[in-house]
């Protein structure tokens, strides 16, 4: 085969092969409880219509594969993790204005509408994703003390200036969460929205310092931790920031922990080899020419 011949082929190669992308390990928490507040969020059911509570969290440098998450908040005192715990469902959705629509007739399309004070870094109107007990979600829940109080919580008064529903007290319980059919994010800022029905009460989800504290997980360079948010069907598509609109004065963490693996970007090793490829038959040809003349 001729000189030519043999680095065309040999540059086609290289040109196809890109390399596996490597994963590694993916690991995020927002910390410990701090019992400063605690917000409902749970799915529809007979009687009750749906909350949501909301806090972010960032995937950078590559794609996360999500398999698993946990998170900590109050049931009432004296019901059965066997027998109280109906649909789990977690939702994932992306900062506004993405998966929304800005230009809605109830405000001009702008970062915010006639029903809340603003909606710059909150939730989108719609989720990216979910998942739920039956359709690709399993769940474990575990007591981690059977008595907990929050100085402040949120199920009815989500309006502003309400100052939320008091304090309250119940099992500071765990879910254990594996998502059977695991969620696909690519590089992005996300909010992650757990939900819990129960057969009698609510599901209060416990609130973290912000800003994250060790042994919380710092976020990337280049991003801000935003606080927490809520709303309910009344407020739906809109959304509340949970301590500087509900509560006043004041922001809020909540406490969850995610797993997965982050598949990288590949490294420009098809460039290298490329132009290691190319540099070697340049010198070939070279030496081959200085010999023949």
């Amino acid at each position: 085969m001729s000189l030519r011949a043999l680095s065309i082929v040999t540059v086609a190669v290289v040109l196809s092969w890109s390399g596996p992308a490597s994963a590694v390990p993916f690991f995020f928490s927002t910390g410990n409880v701090d019992g400063l507040i605690a917000t409902a969020s749970r799915p529809s059911s007979a009687g009750k219509i749906e909350i949501e509570s909301a806090d972010d969290f960032v995937v950078s440098g590559g794609t996360l594969k999500l398999t698993s998450a946990t998170c900590q908040g109050l049931i009432p005192t004296g019901a059965l993790l066997s027998s109280s715990i109906g649909t789990v469902r977690v939702e994932i959705y992306r900062v506004f204005p993405a998966d929304s629509d800005v230009g809605r007739t109830s405000g001009p399309p702008t970062f915010s509408t006639s029903q809340v004070p603003t909606r710059v870094n909150s939730p989108s109107d719609v989720a990216f994703d979910s998942r739920e007990t039956g359709g690709g979600l399993t769940f474990t829940p575990g007591v981690v003390q059977p008595t907990f109080t929050a100085n402040k919580s949120v199920v009815n008064g989500i309006s502003v200036g309400s100052g939320g529903n008091g304090p309250v007290t119940g099992q500071q319980v765990q879910f254990n969460v594996i998502f059977s059919t695991p969620f696909t994010l690519p590089a992005d800022h996300y909010f992650f929205v757990p939900q819990v029905e129960l057969s009698s009460g609510d599901f209060l989800w416990l609130s973290v310092p912000r800003p994250i504290v060790p042994p919380g997980t710092p976020f990337p360079a280049g991003f801000t931790d935003l606080q927490s948010w809520m709303r309910n069907e009344n407020l739906d598509p809109d959304w509340l920031r949970i301590g500087t609109d509900i509560i006043g004065g004041t922001t809020f963490n909540s406490q969850f922990t995610l797993v997965g693996d982050l598949s990288e970007v590949p490294e420009p090793a098809t460039l290298l080899l490329v132009g290691t490829s190319m540099v070697g038959f340049g010198l070939v040809a070279r030496r081959r020419r200085q010999t023949v003349g």
